[in-house]
Parts: C-alpha cells; structure tokens; sequence
C-alpha cells in the first residue's frame, strides 16, 4: 500500500460523505446544529479515521482507527434511520448511502481480518 488513497474503502468512505452532504442539504435549516452536523460528522469520520490509521506505524494501530471508523458506520447508519422516521428522507433516498454503508462496513471488516494475520 502507498498511501490511504490508494485504499478503496478510503474512496467509498470519501463518496459516501459526498453523498451525505449532498442528501443533508434538503433537511430542515433549524437541523443545521443537529442532526446534519452529527450525519455529516459521523460520514467525515469514517475515510478520515481510515487515513489515519493507514498512517501510523503498526498493523494494531491501523486497526484501532479501522474500529473507530466502524463506530461511525454505526453511528451514520442509526441517524440515517432516525431522519427517515423523522421525515426528513424517503427510503429511495436512503438507498445509496445505504448500499455504500454496507460495502464500506464489510470493507473495513475485511481489512481488520487481513491486518490480524
């Protein structure tokens, strides 16, 4: 590995704030201290822990931020849920950071296992 953009979890978890933002600015305005600034906070966690990691000394240090970025998949996930019973959302529109969740949660898995051995 050269450097954490040459990871593709790093580059889905880039997309997938993107995409946050992108679906946070239709949410109500008086949410902008809220719930956009936890979504939109939780989605920066996830690519930035992930570099961060990448850029420390030891396999045991990279999967320490790789469980921090997790956390945030986790935390993303249950706030994404949370605007739509709020209304904010529809399920359509759930249905891409939703797919990236997932590849990006089964990524950061996989890179933990590999880190393991």
């Amino acid at each position: 590995m050269k450097t954490h953009k040459d990871l593709e979890v790093w580059k889905n978890g880039m997309e997938l704030v993107v995409v946050i933002y992108e679906l946070t600015k239709s949410f109500p305005k008086d949410e902008l201290y809220g719930i956009i600034s936890q979504m939109r906070s939780a989605a920066i966690s996830i690519p930035s822990n992930i570099a961060e990691g990448a850029g420390r000394n030891h396999d045991k240090e990279f999967q320490q931020f790789l469980y921090i970025a997790l956390g945030s998949v986790a935390e993303l996930e249950t706030q994404l849920l949370l605007s739509e019973r709020l209304g904010y959302v529809s399920n359509p529109d759930l249905e891409m950071p939703t797919n990236l969740i997932i590849l990006i949660r089964s990524q950061i898995s996989g890179l933990i296992k590999y880190l393991k051995r």
